[in-house]
């Protein structure tokens, strides 16, 4: 089983699509290991190869909730095991052609932002992930979309780390700023979180002695037009959209994906 996970820079469902496959991979892992004496050469491990492709927005974005370092427990890096990202892929996005050789036995979007969404579909395919979904769409590969944006009514999003500005005390000496090996807080009495630079490691939030430091969940609401791209999509054929990235474990399962 090969599959491909496309992130794009949505940090709703980003922390749970992690979980998903880190899960997966955990629990191939773990099978193999128990079977390795009887069926060394019939391993799931040995089958089971997922590949991360990531767009400019995600790369940040995973960067800014500590998760871009963790993706090498899914991908090690060999063959089909890579993680691609869209800066180094360039706009003729080369990887994107093993999709057209059918290298791969389905794609997973998870999570994808409204704007991923709205391109996909109107059939733009001008970066890395819209390429791979469009050349998998052409060699008639599943494709599995998990939307931030696809229902009605307001969602909980859990937000990278920020300054409560009421608890913050504004010290001279303030540790958080001082120890940061990134240098991504800056600015006083009152300092700010440069995200683009924070790689969500959490040290910030420990030194803090007076908890000023936290990531804050936030409440956000779908558009109309976002709501209606998500039902193009699945009228189109080869499009699976799941409201969770969980339920991939269904498909994952259930249809013998494995």
């Amino acid at each position: 089983m090969k599959i491909a996970w496309c992130i794009t820079g949505a940090g709703h469902l980003l922390k749970e699509s992690f979980e998903v496959f880190r899960t997966i991979k955990k629990g191939v892992r773990d099978l193999a290991h128990e079977t390795s004496n009887l069926k060394p050469k019939t391993s799931q491990e040995r089958e089971l190869k997922i590949t991360i492709f990531i767009s400019n927005a995600g790369v940040e974005v995973l960067r800014m909730y500590g998760i871009f370092d963790k993706l090498k427990e899914i991908s090690n890096g060999d063959y089909m095991e890579e993680i691609f990202t869209e800066p180094e892929q360039g706009s003729s996005s080369p990887k994107a052609g093993r999709f057209s050789l059918k290298k791969y036995d389905a794609v997973v979007v998870s999570p994808a932002t409204s704007n991923t969404v709205a391109k996909i579909a109107y059939g733009i395919a001008d970066s890395l992930v819209t390429n791979v979904v469009s050349l998998a769409m052409k060699a008639c590969i599943p494709v599995y979309i998990v939307p931030t944006d696809g229902s009605p009514g307001k969602v909980s999003s859990e937000m990278p780390y920020s300054i409560d500005r009421d608890k913050c005390k504004g010290c001279d000496d303030c540790e958080p700023r001082d120890r940061c090996e990134k240098g991504a807080i800056y600015g006083a009495p009152i300092p700010q979180i440069d995200l683009l630079r924070c790689d969500g490691c959490g040290l910030c939030r420990e030194l803090c002695p007076y908890d000023a430091i936290n990531g804050g969940v936030v409440e956000i609401k779908a558009r109309e037009i976002d709501i209606r791209n998500v039902e193009r999509l699945k009228k189109m054929e080869g499009i699976i959209i799941l409201e969770r990235p969980e339920y991939f474990f269904f498909f994952y399962k259930k249809e013998k994906l494995c």
